[in-house]
């Protein structure tokens, strides 16, 4: 799923970074938090480093997608722990 870039294999911290990027658990914001990357530079990163088909593929997956960002899953969990309680 990963190509060359400029003629060099991609680096461990790109890799690890995409292989973060295509979990559904784990957040825009942990990434940044991680890596100090904001989701524009993730997509970047994930443009240059993935094939065209499968940066489709993912944008599709993370696109208005609210479990990867962590304000909207506390704001839910928030708000299904008052209903219940």
């Amino acid at each position: 799923m990963l190509k060359m870039i400029d003629g060099n294999n991609i680096n461990y911290h790109e890799s690890e970074i995409i292989a973060m990027a295509w979990r559904d658990d784990v957040s825009f914001d942990a990434i940044e938090r991680a890596y100090s990357l904001s989701e524009r530079d993730v997509i970047s990163l994930m443009r240059r480093s993935l094939k065209p088909a499968s940066f489709k593929l993912w944008r599709k997956r993370v696109s208005g997608r609210k479990a990867k960002h962590e304000k909207v899953i506390k704001l839910k969990t928030r708000y299904i722990l008052t209903t219940i309680l």
